[in-house]
């Protein structure tokens, strides 16, 4: 092995000693084993028995708790079940060390068949949302519907500063990085990243800040941060090189279940002109831009997702029209 390549960190063999995972009021944690990887889920019980299950997967350098501000708006239409994806939140490293695309979606794909929980309400954000884009295309039989959050969809060229996490992939250039940075705090690198995903870090709140900087301390604890981070990066770049049927775009195109788009003006990440091309791939789409909404609108601007989510089901007829203000489930 190169000596630029990050070393493979086998979960057997990582036993961290970090503090533990934040969990919000009403939600529930717990781990789940599965053939080559153990998944945390973070569950928030429905309002009553009965409701469709939904499965919400995280971004880049994400976890499970990106859905938290998501989970109660919606617990009176669906079970809100949310993932740690191998290597993020709570989620030791996958045993065979692979980050790609394709390796995420297997890991969602085997937590659905092994719960059975499936066909589910989908929900995927940045490369979560590449990930559900690929479950979606080859197991139309586990999704009831797509929402996807500020898609990872291939660009041509991607905006100027979404080019830091791209190069975070190159072979070494973590390992610098690491290097290069080990003096930050936790509080300046939270301010980044609040910087680089939100339309307006302003709306965080000091509780939200203070939360988000011990969440950060707990993960630059792990041995395999930066390797996850690096590995996952560097899947969602070769996802974009692959042409054909798995090619990402000719995936969205098979998509069958109904999908709502949502794209964010100030995201500096995703492009906000790639609205309009996934609007068109995906056969059956509804598209909601939120011009002052950064790369996570799902926490930027939790009510105004959930409501889309709602008239998606209403559209899809999974909801009758005057439940959808009532939080009554329909047929």
């Amino acid at each position: 092995m190169s000596s630029t390549e990050l070393p493979s960190v086998l979960a057997s063999t990582v036993t961290p000693k970090v503090g533990a995972v934040r969990i919000a009021a009403g939600e529930q944690l717990r781990s789940v084993g599965l053939p080559g990887i153990t998944l945390t889920v973070r569950s928030r019980p429905s309002a009553r028995d009965g409701l469709p299950p939904a499965l919400y997967v995280h971004g880049l350098g994400g976890s499970s708790q990106n859905w938290s501000a998501l989970m109660p708006l919606l617990e009176g239409f669906v079970d809100s079940e949310a993932i740690d994806l191998p290597g993020f939140g709570d989620s030791p490293p996958p045993d065979d060390g692979d980050y790609s695309v394709t390796g995420h979606a297997r890991a969602v794909i085997r937590y659905l068949d092994a719960s059975g929980r499936g066909p589910v309400h989908l929900f995927g954000n940045s490369l979560g949302g590449a990930v559900t884009t690929r479950v979606a295309a080859v197991r139309p039989d586990l999704v009831r519907t797509l929402t996807l959050v500020a898609p990872a969809l291939p660009e041509l060229r991607a905006q100027r500063t979404a080019w830091p996490t791209v190069m975070i992939a190159l072979p070494g250039v973590a390992a610098l990085f690491t290097k290069l940075t080990k003096d930050w705090s936790a509080e300046q690198r939270v301010r980044g990243v609040l910087t680089l995903c939100y339309g307006d870090p302003g709306m965080v709140t000091p509780e939200g800040f203070n939360e988000a900087v011990e969440e950060m301390e707990r993960r630059l604890a792990l041995p395999y941060f930066w390797d996850a981070m690096a590995r996952s990066a560097r899947g969602i770049v070769n996802a974009y090189t692959l042409g054909g049927q798995h090619g990402l775009w000719r995936q969205a195109e098979r998509v069958l279940a109904p999908t709502l788009l949502i794209y964010g003006g100030r995201d500096q990440l995703v492009g906000f002109r790639m609205a309009r091309r996934a609007a068109r791939a995906f056969r059956d789409a509804r598209l909601l831009t939120l011009p002052d909404a950064g790369h996570v609108a799902m926490m930027e601007y939790p009510e105004t997702v959930a409501t889309a989510f709602r008239e998606l089901l209403v559209d899809s007829g999974e909801l009758a029209p005057s439940s959808a203000t009532t939080g009554s489930a329909g047929s």
